[in-house]
């Protein structure tokens, strides 16, 4: 098959399009034929190289994939050659108490499609038959593709992590990133009222445009009052953060009494600073999401299917121009999910 793999980390100059085996079909399995593979963050990290983790070399990255079923391995019962889908990019064990309860991305052997195991960059992808979405004739593959991962962490982080209620008000930073634009969604969904930070008049513009009540723009606005002066004074309930240490304090101060703060990454940095005495006296939260579990993406899927919700997809490429995508990527200026496509 033809694939996009990594053998050295380093730029997007390190993506080789090139020839790769075909990758093993086991039991319980199915051969997915992709369409579609939207990219994150994690992809660009992945290249350049992480602190701690090994990277299997050569690489094929890709965690959001969309696709047809191409072959169903043995014991695999209910999909067949042709079946559209949409896979569920979190991978477990399916035995421990985690897994059994629902709890699936707190299983031991946790992993992200792509992340340790070879993903989506590719015509072909081989993952658990649990991880198949079937996708209706109605949502193309581009869209099914730009889905998953960012709705499932958003998802999570609102319903699981933070217990969102209608009474809420929620701030969303960077609402042009995918979980930004996933997280104003589902927060309006909810009957939540929502504010969210964007740069610039366009994007702002955009963010209003799928749902915020109020869009602060954080180039040139300080985002700290104007949350104040929407609110009364009072800050608010949930702050959806995930750029990290570039926004962590001022997210901070963003929040109510009792607010909870729910973060998901921390792609400016991971150093951040909190005053205890500001933590306990306001009885703050801080609550960490990581993913997201599988009936938590299904939930969510059944809101895409209707049409409440959806991603913004900002541009597609074809899989051989992997390395402009995450150069588009790695210069933010994309409004919403880049998306890689195959014919």
């Amino acid at each position: 098959m033809k694939a996009i793999r990594f053998h050295a980390h380093g730029g997007p100059e390190v993506l080789r399009f090139e020839d790769a085996p075909d990758p093993e079909l086991r039991p319980g399995w199915v051969l997915v034929r992709v369409r579609a593979c939207a990219l994150n963050r994690l992809d660009i990290w992945q290249r350049r190289g992480l602190d701690r983790v090994k990277i299997p070399l050569p690489h094929i990255s890709g965690a959001d994939v969309a696709g047809v079923v191409a072959q169903a391995g043995d014991g695999v019962a209910g999909w067949g050659a042709g079946d559209r889908v949409m896979l569920q990019p979190g991978l477990s064990c399916g035995v421990c108490a985690p897994c059994l309860s629902g709890h699936d991305n707190f299983c031991p052997r946790y992993d992200v499609l792509g992340y340790q195991s070879n993903g989506g960059y590719a015509e072909l992808v081989s993952v658990p038959a649990a991880n198949l979405i079937r996708l209706p004739d109605s949502i193309d593959f581009v869209r099914a593709a730009a889905f998953p991962l960012t709705f499932l962490t958003a998802w999570h982080m609102l319903l699981g992590r933070a217990l969102l209620t209608e009474r809420d008000t929620v701030l969303v930073i960077a609402a042009g990133s995918g979980v930004g634009q996933a997280a104003v969604q589902i927060a309006k969904a909810m009957r939540a009222t929502v504010l969210a930070t964007a740069g610039g008049a366009d994007k702002t513009a955009r963010a209003r445009d799928f749902g915020a009540d109020a869009v602060i723009d954080h180039h040139g606005e300080d985002v700290v009052a104007r949350v104040r002066e929407l609110t009364g004074g009072r800050g608010v309930d949930i702050v959806v953060e995930h750029v990290g240490q570039a926004t962590w304090d001022r997210s901070v101060r963003c929040l109510a009494r009792g607010g909870r703060l729910v973060i998901c990454g921390a792609t400016t940095g991971h150093e951040a600073h909190v005053d205890l005495r500001h933590l306990f006296a306001r009885q703050l939260s801080i609550l960490g999401c990581y993913m997201g579990a599988k009936p938590e993406l299904l939930r969510a899927s059944q809101l895409f299917v209707r049409g409440v919700v959806g991603p913004v997809v900002d541009r597609t490429f074809p899989l051989s121009e992997t390395a402009q995508a995450h150069r588009h990527l790695e210069a933010s200026a994309h409004f919403g999910k880049v998306v890689l496509v195959l014919d």
